[in-house]
């Protein structure tokens, strides 16, 4: 007899749920909605058949969403506090590997560590659509955790989770164009976080014309909703602002020979801290390669966005004096004066990206930590680069050229993950060296 067909058993497993939560559904509406999810979860975590499993996984999901704010803070002290690990089980458990350090104790004794959210969420994960609630459950536990530092032992079990069901074997890249589906591509507009899109007649700019690309990537369980998506413009090379970029018309065909990635988008705030945006530009990086040949330079067009921030905190009264002009909206329109502050402005910039670091050694800057994890370098600083609202406020509208070198990606991305290392170019050595020459000559004039 041939195997059975797994998509038309699932299919066969998910209608019976359907009548079997329809039967219960009645005297569920009953009750209230945490009561139902807290129902729902205690019967998942018994031994039920699998359709019924699949019913009850879809009856705690939907209850779940219907939760308000504050229930929803109880949901997650629930999972906290009652799908832990039971410690008389992990200590037998050791007690016996202890004892026979054998294959199957050890399985026990893994099976025993584990907490008992991780079994309720993969239960969870049964319902139809279940994958896609489950990141936006981990987006509300994220958005609770700053409030309730407590529940934070709790994203551990998501992390681990999502991390292995969307690790890079799962995820499909595609190129989105304008004949991509509109489901696709309202997707696009609403998810766009870096240069906002203002509509359908700007979305065609930066999908249809011959020097640009877009491309995403999706997963299987998500359907049409995208994981991460990055904006691509082929230009003659390197650019220093983003308003042509993303406004002017096409350069001729054949001096296009720089790939930017302009915007990267991460579209599902409840795959935070997942990595899959280094396999994106590699996969882009390799498949524009192929396709153009004459394209042999990759970069980023990047913002700074936490640059405002970081210089007004700076205990030093030149970059307090730079932060206050820099506040003032003259200089956006003051070409001469434009001219003055540049030399500044990138100095401070080239400290920002190198210098300031975290409490854990790596940059501040969370552009720069993604790129520099990718393997790329700080190529060149770029000021004044972007006038949005937005980019002044956060970023005094500095912009930054992350370079990626294909001989040089693995390296660099070994050296930044290793030793927080900050690989950066000749402009913004020679910005930082200025800094130092400045500083040697004011200690020799003290001295004179």
């Amino acid at each position: 007899m041939s195997s059975a067909n797994p998509r038309f058993l699932n299919e066969l497993l998910q209608s019976i749920g359907t009548r079997v939560r329809r039967r219960s559904l009645g005297k569920d509406l009953e009750n209230a909605p945490f009561s139902q999810v807290e129902d729902a979860c205690e019967r998942l975590m018994h031994r039920v058949g699998e359709a019924s499993r699949v019913a009850v996984a879809e009856q705690a999901l939907d209850a779940y969403a219907r939760l308000d704010r504050d229930d929803r803070i109880r949901f997650f002290r629930l999972l906290l506090d009652d799908y832990g690990v039971d410690a008389v089980a992990v200590r037998d458990a050791y007690r016996q590997w202890e004892a026979s350090e054998s294959e199957s104790s050890r399985n026990d004794l893994f099976t025993a560590v584990e907490s008992q959210r991780q079994t309720l969420l993969r239960r969870l994960n049964l319902a139809p659509g279940g994958t896609l609630q489950l990141v936006r459950m981990r987006r509300d536990l994220l958005r609770a955790i700053n409030e309730h530092a407590a529940l934070a032992p709790l994203d551990a079990d998501f992390s681990h989770l999502l991390s292995s069901w969307f690790n890079r074997g799962f995820l499909v890249m595609r190129q989105i164009d304008w004949n991509t589906p509109a489901s696709i591509l309202e997707k696009i507009v609403a998810y766009e976080a870096v240069h906002e899109i203002t509509g359908w007649d700007d979305l065609r700019r930066r999908l249809d014309p011959a020097d640009r690309r877009c491309y995403g990537f999706f997963h299987p369980a998500l359907g049409d909703e995208p994981l991460i998506f990055v904006e691509v413009a082929l230009c003659g090379g390197i650019p220093e602002t983003i308003g042509p970029l993303i406004n002017a018309g096409a350069d001729d065909a054949e001096t296009l020979d720089t790939a930017v990635f302009y915007s990267i988008s991460n579209c599902q705030p409840g795959l935070k801290g997942v990595s899959f945006g280094n396999f994106l530009i590699k996969q882009v990086v390799r498949d524009i390669t192929l396709d153009l040949p004459r394209v042999k330079t990759f970069v980023t067009l990047s913002p700074a966005p936490g640059f405002a921030r970081w210089l007004a905190s700076v205990d030093d009264e030149d970059a307090h004096g730079l932060s206050i002009e820099l506040a003032r909206p003259d200089w956006t329109t003051d070409v001469d004066r434009q001219t003055q502050l540049a030399p500044t402005v990138r100095l401070w910039a080239a400290r920002y990206f190198v210098e300031a670091k975290q409490a854990a050694g790596l940059p501040v800057d969370p552009v720069t930590r993604f790129h520099l994890g990718n393997g790329a370098s700080a190529h060149r600083i770029n000021w004044p680069a972007d006038f949005a609202a937005g980019a002044l406020e956060r970023a005094h509208g500095v912009m930054i050229n992350y370079l990626y070198e294909l001989d040089s990606i693995e390296a660099r991305h070994e050296a930044f993950v290793e030793d927080g290392t900050v690989t950066h170019g000749p402009d913004v050595k020679r910005l930082l060296q200025r800094r130092r020459q400045s500083a040697k000559a004011a200690v020799l004039g003290n001295n004179a």
